[in-house]
This record gives C-alpha cells, sequence and structure tokens, in this order.
C-alpha cells in the first residue's frame, strides 16, 4: 500500500499545488518584507491601530518565536505575531497584522465558521493521529477478517474529520484577508498602491489553505479507493 502507484494519481495534484503555493508565499513574504510602508508603521503596530480603532482593547498583541507563525488565539484573545512581522515596518508585515487582526474581528463578531472551525480541533488532533493507523491497521487485517474492513472504514471517519476541517478553514481565511485589506485602505495605513503588494503575500498564502484542503481531499478519496478495491 506504501507504494501504490495509484497513490500519485490522488496525491501527486494536491502535493504539486501546495509546493507551488508554499514557493508563492516565500518569494513574495522576501520580496515586500523589503518594502518599507511609507507610513513606517511595524506589524505590532498595525495589529494594535486597527484593534483599538474597533475596540477590541483586550485583545494583546504578542511577539512569537518563529518564521511565518502568526496566529490568532480566541481562547486567550491573544494575536501573536513572529519575529518577521512584530518589529518589522514592512508592506508584507502590515498585511499579516491586518489579516490575522481580521480573526480578531470575526472572534469579536462570532463569525460562525470561525466558531466551527475552533470545535472542530479536538476531533482534528485525534482523528488526524488515530484515523491514519485504523485504517492501516484494519486494511492490512481485511484479508483475514471482515472486521478488518470495519476497523479501516472507522480510520477513514476519523481521519474525514481533518478533511472536514481544512474544508471549513476556507472561508474563515478568505474572510479574514478580505477583512484585512478593507481595514487597511479604509483606516488609511497602507496606500493603495502598497495594497499590491499585501495582495499577493495575501494571496499566496490563501493558495496554501487551498492546496491543505485538496490534499486532505485526495488522501481521503485514496482510502476511500483502496477499502472499495478490497471489498470487491
Amino acid at each position: 500500500m506504501f507504494f501504490n502507484p495509484m497513490y500519485l494519481l490522488f496525491a501527486l495534484p494536491a502535493m504539486l499545488l501546495g509546493m507551488w503555493a508554499q514557493f508563492r508565499v516565500k518569494s513574495n513574504f522576501n520580496k515586500y518584507a523589503k518594502v518599507r510602508t511609507e507610513r513606517n508603521v511595524t506589524g505590532a503596530q498595525v495589529a494594535r491601530h486597527l484593534l483599538d480603532a474597533y475596540g477590541l482593547f483586550d485583545v494583546q498583541v504578542e511577539r512569537v518565536a518563529g518564521n511565518l507563525t502568526d496566529h490568532y488565539d480566541p481562547s486567550s484573545k491573544t494575536l501573536r505575531l513572529s519575529d518577521a512581522t512584530y518589529s518589522s515596518p514592512s508592506v508584507a508585515a502590515a498585511g499579516i497584522a491586518a489579516h490575522e487582526m481580521g480573526h480578531a474581528l470575526q472572534d469579536a463578531k462570532n463569525y460562525a465558521p470561525l466558531g466551527l472551525r475552533s470545535a472542530m480541533v479536538p476531533s482534528v488532533r485525534i482523528g488526524s493521529m488515530l484515523g491514519p493507523i485504523l485504517f492501516m491497521a484494519g486494511y492490512f487485517l481485511s484479508s483475514l477478517s471482515s472486521l478488518g474492513i470495519t476497523v479501516a472504514w472507522v480510520g477513514v471517519i476519523l481521519f474525514g474529520a481533518s478533511a472536514a476541517f481544512a474544508l471549513v478553514t476556507l472561508p474563515v481565511e478568505f474572510d479574514a484577508s478580505k477583512r484585512a485589506k478593507a481595514l487597511l485602505v479604509k483606516e488609511n495605513i497602507l496606500s493603495k498602491n502598497e495594497m499590491g503588494g499585501v495582495n499577493k503575500v495575501l494571496n499566496a498564502a490563501a493558495l496554501t489553505y487551498v492546496a491543505a484542503a485538496i490534499q486532505a481531499l485526495s488522501t481521503l478519496a485514496y482510502y476511500a479507493f483502496l477499502l472499495m478495491g478490497r471489498r470487491d
């Protein structure tokens, strides 16, 4: 199963898209991380300005280690910016900081997809780890007992939580980027000329989530394909 050529038929398109998306993210980020904003504001200042402008005074802005590790934590109401974003006065940093603020705004407005994604996290952690294990065990045992097929299908269902999570993530990320782009212009943080760089950075990042969703669905389809063949 590990070297089944059919796996490439299912997985290769998503893998290539994922590689292309990662390349786009890194190249666009590196390019616009070198372009200083006209107002010379850092990512942390952009985030704080936008949060205060919309009354989100309780949301804290913190620095987090790593590269492109920026994220918003709804459980602690904390917006965490990576080293390359927090103190950088670049167009890329402004765009990423505004995107994460978009998530904070989603949280404040009870944006349904964000709430659903947060609620799915525990099941996804279990499904992504246990699902493939049960599938592989059940698949190999299916030649010995019909119980193996049942166990394998349980694994597929558990892994399906990961695919569902990837799909729910899409509207959450797209909406956060949409909000970010509008807020940067509305609050006069960036000029329309500078927004070209923000669009490229955020659009490239969005492509990575699309690739992740396609990859999860492809893997799920591959598992189902193998089981349907074994049943026949």
